[in-house]
């Protein structure tokens, strides 16, 4: 274990002080919480030799110079869910710092400079929309959103301002594709396939694209001891075939996985037939054709259930993000630093987003993925070893040195 891995871990638990809930983590864009985990972050890439300031949409940005024009992209977000864990996050920051402080600590400059960011919003908490940070990089920050509001009332634009940004300036922190030798991030799996093969990190290979919808059933609320079942146009029996069609569809496809993530019943009454019933439905695969053909089927079998059993059916699409594939050029790099490490090189696809996505738009793109105890995520129970982060600090550490060997 290096003393650089054991300083990663307590800095992880030093940011998790700063939330907005005591006794949890939850650290939403543009809040006090984040503010002080910037005051943090701000000091350490400072320590490490960059140079450091904060954008106007609100990421933080250190800077390491080289002796060449072109820039490396590392690092990934500071923002939570709510109730979150520890690393989701603030790891790849944080390994990207540690692999910027060792070149530091031996005066070493590259044939190109080291940008680091720690993202402002990827989880999309407060404000529903995620990926503000990356957005405002790649130039796909939308107008609009500036005027989306929180719990409180609270827009995005005041949000950015209170935080001290300006709104109408974030088109200027847009990056140049130009000089742009990719962006890398490490994160936790948020999977079990590590810890299954004993394996401590892993190589995304790609980053699967996602589909999501809602789907609004509509029968008839009635009284549940006076209308007979062959009279019944239960709306929530529609979604119970939807949920269960869902479930055995992503079984029967390699690598697809399909989720009921939400399902809300009207009037909700335990003595009353449903005559609403709404329910979410995400389908994620590395393929863009499967994953539109299994979304195309699905939605076909709630509109012929509908059909079946006299309701009215609404499907609505939330969003539609493509899948991302790894630059074939950083995925080789990335393998080639795990070999040097010692460890064996393993590829595996990401079924979450992240803000490596966004970064696909503007340059070429790698993830390193550092093993997860369980594949627990987005949950306290969070954990990784110290000995993995050391694992994950050598090989990026060895990853930015092959780059500058080409």
């Amino acid at each position: 274990m290096t003393d650089l891995a054991r300083a990663v871990m307590e800095r992880c638990d030093l940011l998790a002080a700063c939330s907005e809930d005591p006794g949890r983590i939850t650290r939403p864009f543009a809040s006090d919480a984040m503010r002080r985990a910037h005051v943090y972050a701000h000091e350490w890439m400072r320590r490490a030799g960059m140079h450091v300031r904060r954008d106007n949409v609100g990421n933080l940005r250190g800077r390491y110079e080289g002796e060449g024009p072109s820039t490396l992209l590392l690092g990934s977000h500071l923002d939570s869910v709510r109730d979150a864990g520890r690393y989701d996050g603030p790891l790849g920051v944080l390994v990207a710092i540690a692999a910027v402080q060792r070149l530091h600590e031996a005066n070493r400059r590259l044939p190109f400079a080291i940008e680091v960011f720690a993202f402002a919003d990827e989880e999309g908490l407060r404000y529903g929309s995620t990926y503000l940070g990356s957005r405002a990089l790649a130039g796909q920050f939308v107008v609009g959103d500036l005027a989306l509001t929180d719990a409180e009332g609270i827009t995005v634009a005041s949000a950015i301002e209170s935080f001290g940004g300006d709104p109408a300036r974030i088109e200027d922190d847009r990056l140049q594709s130009v000089d742009l030798l990719g962006y890398c991030e490490v994160h936790i799996e948020q999977g079990p396939i590590l810890e299954a093969r004993g394996l401590p990190v892993g190589i995304v290979s790609a980053i699967a694209g996602q589909s999501r919808f809602e789907i609004v059933f509509s029968g008839e609320a009635g009284h549940a001891g006076t209308v007979p079942m062959d009279r019944r146009r239960d709306a929530l029996t529609a979604a119970a075939e939807m949920v269960l069609a869902v479930e055995a569809t992503a079984t029967t496809e390699k690598g697809l996985v399909a989720t009921v993530g939400k399902l809300e019943v009207e009037p909700g009454a335990a003595n009353v037939i449903p005559g609403q019933a709404a329910l979410s439905l995400d389908v994620r695969h590395a393929d863009d054709g499967v994953r539109t053909r299994v979304a195309e089927a699905l939605l076909a079998r709630a509109r012929e259930t509908a059909r079946r059993r006299k309701l009215s059916v609404e499907v609505r699409a939330v969003s539609s993000n493509p899948a991302v594939r790894c630059s074939p050029r950083l995925v080789n790099l990335l393998a080639q630093a795990v070999k040097d490490c010692r460890q064996q090189p393993f590829e595996l696809t990401s079924g979450a987003g992240h803000d490596a996505v966004v970064m696909s738009s503007l340059t070429d793109v790698g993830m390193l993925f550092v093993r997860c105890k369980g594949g627990v995520s987005h949950n306290p129970a969070e954990s990784v070893t110290t000995a993995d982060v050391g694992v994950a600090i050598d090989v990026l550490s060895r990853f930015v040195d092959l780059l500058g060997q080409q």
